[in-house]
């Protein structure tokens, strides 16, 4: 238990007939950074208010660093947490707000000026003790609500959507900023996103949520090669989805046999969940079974979407330097380069 900073059992919560969570477990060891991924209505963010102590929960447990703290009042569970709203006070400059949490728990001025000192520097706002909201970029502000949640020493960051309203150049980079603070803290970090590209880039882990439940906690490598259900599998990345017979454990998909994985299904029609980059596209063929629609330029890569005579959408990741004599209209090859497969039957 000393190692597992934050361990949650069973967190349940119904609004009316809505069930937002349904027996929610995490735990999540000292300094890791973990993202709870989904889409809207998931359940992400209402456990992220339970654990921060700002909604009860039905049912269920939160415990921190072995301590029961289910019933304590936000403001005792020593967590810092950042919203998607900056949610700074416009009368107050950016040294102020930074120490405000520090002024209400006491700490000397000499020790709130020390740490707000440390903290904006590490958040590169060194400069800017004096400005206020008003004079700050969305990005700025971003950073002097982490500064203010950091300031604190908190055992536990929550992080809620933080990066939704920020530009995508801005969003990227900040969210490196984050994990390098993290990592520089030992901070442990919970951190909520619909954004798979953030949750997979900076997560020691990726939880992905279905209608209020947990469906996989992995690491990111782990969760894209190896879904556990089908709901990760189409969630997390592209998946292309292709009809095909199950027979004896096995299908074919464009003339290759494969192993069938983690089916419900022992026989019938299926469809086999391939991921684009495990598609080849063929040009120079005498067998042609698909049409190029599109070609994507992406830099080092390129996305090809094609369709099959049956009117089929299948995409592949190729490199764009083996992938430059792909037209619209094109007839081609498809060809799969795995040997197992997930099948789903819907």
């Amino acid at each position: 238990m000393s190692q597992d900073s934050l361990v949650v059992k069973g967190l349940s919560r119904q609004f009316g007939t809505v069930h937002a969570l349904k027996e929610f477990d995490i735990t999540i060891p000292k300094g890791e950074l973990v993202a709870l991924l989904g889409p809207s209505g998931c359940g992400k963010t209402t456990a992220l208010r339970i654990i921060a102590g700002l909604e009860k929960s039905d049912a269920g447990s939160v415990m921190l660093n072995g301590k029961e703290i289910t019933s304590d009042a936000a403001h005792k569970r020593n967590m810092g947490m950042v919203f998607q709203a900056y949610s700074l006070f416009p009368h107050l400059n950016v040294a102020e707000n930074v120490s405000f949490g520090l002024k209400m728990r006491k700490v000397s001025k000499e020790n709130q000026k020390k740490r707000v000192d440390t903290i904006l520097e590490l958040v590169g706002l060194n400069s800017h003790h004096k400005r206020f909201a008003h004079q700050l970029s969305g990005g700025q502000q971003q950073r002097v609500a982490l500064a203010r949640a950091l300031v604190t020493e908190p055992e536990v960051l929550l992080l809620d959507e933080p990066l939704s309203a920020l530009d995508a150049q801005v969003r990227t980079n900040l969210r490196e900023e984050i994990r390098r603070l993290q990592l520089s803290l030992g901070t442990t970090t919970l951190f909520v996103t619909h954004d798979q590209e953030e949750a997979m880039t900076i997560s020691d882990r990726v939880g992905v949520m279905n209608c209020g439940s947990l469906e996989q906690i992995d690491t990111p490598d782990v969760l894209y090669n190896n879904p556990a259900t089908n709901f990760v599998a189409s969630f997390v990345g592209v998946m292309n989805k292709i009809s095909s017979q199950l027979s004896d454990g096995h299908i074919e998909v464009f003339g290759k046999r494969l192993k069938a994985v983690k089916g419900e299904k022992t026989s019938g029609t299926v469809y086999a969940l391939i991921r684009p980059e495990a598609i080849n596209v063929k040009t120079n063929t005498t067998n042609p079974n698909a049409r190029v629609l599109t070609r994507s330029f992406l830099g080092a890569s390129s996305n090809i979407v094609c369709q099959l005579p049956d009117g089929t959408i299948v995409q592949s990741l190729m490199t764009s330097s083996g992938s430059g004599d792909l037209h619209p209209g094109s007839s081609v090859e498809l060809e799969v380069s795995i040997s197992e497969v997930l099948v789903t039957h819907d």
